[in-house]
């Protein structure tokens, strides 16, 4: 196993006036056998940068060490990783026992060994009965697990993921979240994963990189990005619906913004803000109330049971003292409380 260490890395395409930064100065440690996110929206250099790690990308500027070795200048096939894609990339001519063997093959490994390792994978993702279809005899989930189990058997260092459940529909999705998890446990292999999707990150990450605009803005945990976000964009971008982030009017600190996540808001008979219902949203368990407060809008999150709003109607609510949360309203940075 391995840990991945990023050191002030660059990457930067063309030269002189045409020159184009993507990835500013990204530093990062990452331990063995941890499972890191890099979360962030399309754009933001989350697959820039794991293709870098994979040397699919040249970088250009900083070090990348993986298992105590610096790899800025090795192939792909020299850095001891795995790389599982959002296509698949399976060979359509070949059985599902033959596209997991098919590295192993080319390494020239005994056969015995070869039939050995690609059973135990196939056993790990409850493909044993499968092994002789090919992949158009396949669901999409189980074209994903012939991927993740051809990784396996190389055994490697490292397993990078490139949004490999984004051609998923979402229920297929929820359940190779819970296969890769067990995979992680059972394997115990060093791992990054790239997703946009910040359910993946949160229920999959032991730790995250919130990526945004070729920067780190956060690295943490997803109880840490989600309850003391590093900036206004995290405080937005993770949380479903995101924190409500609100002039200095609604907190009376000059020169900041008052961020509050919609369910640390409770309804109350008088005191508070006074918000302005516009529509409410039913989600079964849960509503969310959308309104507006001294004209910037707002949500509310509210308990099945609880009396819901209607449009137009004026209620009253009033922030968890505790769950506030304070931005310089310049730099978007958390300023402590």
């Amino acid at each position: 196993m391995a840990s991945i260490s990023l050191r002030n890395v660059v990457k930067k395409y063309g030269k002189g006036k045409q020159e184009l930064q993507v990835i500013h100065g990204v530093d990062a440690e990452i331990a063995d056998r941890e499972f890191v996110v890099i979360v962030g929206p399309s754009g933001c250099g989350k697959s820039t940068l794991l293709r870098m790690v994979a040397g699919l990308e040249e970088i250009s500027g900083g070090e990348i060490d993986i298992g105590g070795r610096v790899v800025n200048e090795l192939e792909p096939a020299e850095r001891d990783i795995a790389m599982v894609f959002q296509n698949y990339a399976l060979y359509p001519h070949m059985s599902v026992f033959d596209n997991m063997a098919y590295g192993l093959k080319i390494k020239k490994m005994p056969i015995a060994e070869i039939k050995q390792r690609v059973d135990k994978a196939a056993g790990i993702l409850e493909l044993g009965h499968l092994l002789d279809r090919k992949p158009r005899q396949l669901s999409g989930g189980q074209r994903q697990r012939v991927a993740m189990g051809r990784a396996i058997v190389r055994q490697p260092q490292v397993f990078l993921f490139d949004e490999p459940l984004s051609n998923l529909d979402a229920k297929l999705r929820a359940q190779t979240r819970l296969e890769i998890q067990k995979l992680h446990r059972e394997l115990g292999i060093t791992s990054l994963f790239v997703t946009h999707d910040q359910v993946e990150a949160m229920t999959l990450a032991q730790r995250m990189i919130v990526m945004n605009a070729g920067r780190m803005e956060q690295f943490g945990t997803p109880e840490e990005v989600y309850h003391r976000p590093a900036s206004t964009f995290v405080a937005s971008f993770i949380g479903s619906p995101p924190m409500n982030l609100l002039k200095a009017a609604q907190g009376g600190r000059a020169g900041t913004i008052t961020g509050i996540r919609p369910e640390h808001l409770d309804v109350v008979s008088d005191g508070g803000w006074e918000v302005r219902t516009e529509t409410v949203e039913l989600l079964g368990a849960e509503r969310l109330i959308y309104g507006r407060v001294n004209g910037e809008q707002i949500i509310v999150r509210i308990e099945e049971g609880q009396p819901s709003p209607v449009a137009e109607q004026v209620i009253r609510v009033r922030p968890r003292e505790e769950r506030l949360h304070w931005f310089d309203a310049q730099s978007g940075k958390r300023i402590a409380a």
